[in-house]
């Protein structure tokens, strides 16, 4: 499992630029599904036909997109002003190695003399190494992209680090409930979306243009159990979380039943979560055309949207258990 997600963790995919991590994806997912296409907004959908009578249809969603920077400026000294793609966190982000989609790399830096309180967007400039403008601009042109640099390593145990595991994390997931599953009783898709980190947009298109029965979003999570946090009643490596709610959802009785029901089977352990913010592409998939039985499960993640994202892979196998079962559960 680790070896596949860091498949998936080192292409680049900005929210709005996501082609290279879909290439990688459909290339992976490609001999386990019956069809795989990109629609107009770019996500991508792999397509697994049921066999059961009367097939519901039933969508998996993970994001493919991460944050990053989009170029806004370059002054005449050769810096790189950049706008902020998705939820960025400067004091985690500040002085990291950035590499753009041609692979000029360069540093993420705040002005001199700015103080930790005053980190903000308006206050960063990336430096590639360039002696003016003109030099910059042979390497990075307005509207070019992006990201902290990918990395991934084992850490003790099961447990591993890096970015951009939100949400490499949940399209691993996805791919290996494709190849897990020994049957699909339902018209299976598994959908990568784009741009969930700018408002959940390509969650929007793709469950409208679907139109699922039962949908189900694999994302991270928090975690409860680093120092000084908030009471939170989800620890990494205690098992999958099954969410209740967030801040834009509240799950299907429905399908949090369904989903605790095959992980009892399956004797996978799992939790509850309830975030009092943030929210995933559920909402999307809930609300889509006139509704579904929509839920979610997230991976205990600790140091979210920061370059050493921590989550526990026996938490992730547990959670494609679940999503596997569901392929296999004849839905009504």
């Amino acid at each position: 499992m680790f070896a596949q997600l860091k498949k998936f963790v080192m292409p680049i995919g900005v929210s709005g630029d996501e082609s290279e991590i879909s290439k990688v994806i459909a290339e992976e997912i490609a001999p386990y599904v019956d069809k795989v296409y990109n629609d107009a907004m770019g996500n991508l959908i792999a397509f697994k036909k049921g066999k059961g009578k009367k097939p519901k249809k039933l969508m998996f969603a993970a994001h493919m997109d991460e944050i990053g920077f989009m170029v806004s400026y370059i002054e005449d000294s050769g810096f790189i002003r950049v706008s902020r793609v998705g939820g960025i966190n400067y004091t985690a982000a500040s002085f990291s190695e950035v590499i753009f989609k041609n692979g000029t790399k360069g540093v993420l830096v705040p002005d001199a003399r700015i103080l930790t309180k005053e980190y903000r967007p308006e206050n960063y400039y990336v430096d590639i190494g360039a002696r003016n403008k003109k030099d910059a601009e042979r390497r990075v042109n307005i509207g070019d992209t992006c990201r902290v640099a990918p990395t991934l390593f084992r850490l003790s145990g099961s447990r591993v680090a890096g970015r951009p595991i939100d949400d490499r994390i949940g399209c691993l997931m996805l791919f290996e409930a494709a190849k897990a599953a020994q049957s699909f009783e339902n018209d299976t898709y598994f959908v990568f979306t784009v741009q969930e980190e700018v408002g959940v947009r390509g969650a929007k298109t793709s469950a409208y243009s679907i139109q699922p029965d039962y949908a189900v979003a694999a994302d991270i999570g928090g975690s409860g159990d680093v120092p000084m946090c908030a009471p939170f009643a989800v620890n990494m490596s205690d098992g999958i979380a099954i969410k209740l709610k967030d801040g834009m959802v509240i799950c299907h009785q429905k399908m949090i039943e369904l989903m605790k029901n095959i992980a009892e089977e399956k004797k996978v352990p799992y939790q509850l979560e309830i975030l009092e913010g943030g929210g995933t592409d559920t909402c999307a998939l809930q609300q889509a055309a006139g509704g579904c039985i929509a839920g979610a499960v997230s991976v205990p993640t600790r140091y979210g949207h920061s370059a050493v994202e921590v989550v526990d892979l026996n938490d992730v196998a547990g959670g494609v258990k679940i999503l596997a079962g569901l392929c296999e559960t004849k839905l009504v």
